[in-house]
């Protein structure tokens, strides 16, 4: 873990931009200290929260936020995903499977000096928060999760929803050769204004955010990195369905043991609200809450509602 000179002009003075050595990559990532008002314990015995951001994002989707944590007594962390913006894009598509993804947040929590973190996820962010908490739930304290579908609630809805599967078109676009990735980077001066037209009210992404979302693109220099998400995603689906047909194999447990909050804006165009019933099947210890008049980035749209709702909740 080491220190980097990466400060923009319009952080503040309390953001430290930072690296961490993580499962072979090398990480970047913003964290911030709580106030000392809010804690009456060593900084560094805080408890630890890490937000994880979506496609095509980085660290800064969660710029409304690390503020308010860091003032309720949190120390947080917000990493840019391999891939994204500062961290290492490396070769290969599975070097983006999940299993990678959850190693490279397992490290930068240990990196911290912690044993457990809360975990906040938005999108793809949410969708490793999932595995996570699957995989080695002793590591997370906490998960809250924003418009990101449990990974075996949503392959489940692709079977029974043309409407869900018609909705996920582009995780099956993802999966052709390099075709995607060069389109997208083609398009990338526009790729941001789509986003932003994805929330209700697309001025919610201010030229600031937008001129940050930008730059974190072009410094990442490719796209190949992001789409591998979907690509990796593709493969274990297709594998998990067809180890579970050969005999004495069942369908992985994808019980989520923490408690989790799942925040979700209705009018996401992406991800219906119909990938929140029977969620409980999977996550016993679930608080749903449901955010009208927003798209799929809760954090930008709602960020007071939103954040005041994850502070609760983390208690």
């Amino acid at each position: 873990m080491g220190h980097a000179e990466f400060r923009h002009p319009d952080d503040p003075e309390n953001w430290r931009h930072e690296t961490a050595r993580v499962n072979g990559v090398t990480m970047h990532y913003v964290s911030v200290d709580p106030t000392p008002e809010s804690v009456d314990h060593p900084t560094g015995s805080a408890p630890l929260v890490v937000l994880l951001h979506g496609f095509p994002e980085h660290w800064y989707a969660w710029h409304s936020q690390l503020e308010p944590l860091a003032e309720a007594g949190y120390r947080v962390v917000a990493p840019d995903l391999r891939g994204y913006n500062r961290t290492d894009q490396p070769d290969g598509v599975d070097s983006y499977r999940p299993a990678e993804l959850v190693a490279d947040v397992r490290e930068l929590i240990e990196a911290q000096g912690a044993a457990r973190a809360a975990v906040v996820g938005h999108d793809w962010g949410g969708l490793v928060g999932w595995e996570l908490a699957i995989r080695e739930p002793e590591i997370v304290r906490q998960l809250a999760v924003l418009n990101a579908p449990h990974p075996d609630r949503y392959r489940q809805q692709l079977r029974q929803s043309p409407r869900q599967l018609l909705r996920s078109w582009y995780v099956f676009a993802a999966q052709l050769p390099w075709v995607p990735e060069r389109l997208l980077w083609a398009g990338r001066t526009r790729l941001v204004d789509e986003i932003a037209a994805g929330a209700v009210d697309p001025s919610v992404f201010s030229a600031e955010t937008k001129a940050r979302y930008r730059e974190a693109l072009e410094r990442a220099g490719s796209l190949t990195g992001p789409v591998n998400y979907y690509r990796a995603m593709g493969r274990e689906t297709v594998e998990g369905e067809l180890r579970s047909l050969l005999p004495g194999r069942t369908r992985r447990d994808g019980t989520v043991s923490v408690p989790t909050l799942v925040c979700w804006g209705v009018e996401d165009p992406l991800l219906g609200e119909e990938l929140l019933s029977g969620l409980t099947e999977w996550v016993p210890d679930c608080q749903i809450e449901r955010f009208g008049e927003t798209g799929h980035w809760p954090q930008l749209e709602q960020p007071k509602t939103v954040t005041a709702t994850i502070r609760r909740f983390l208690g």
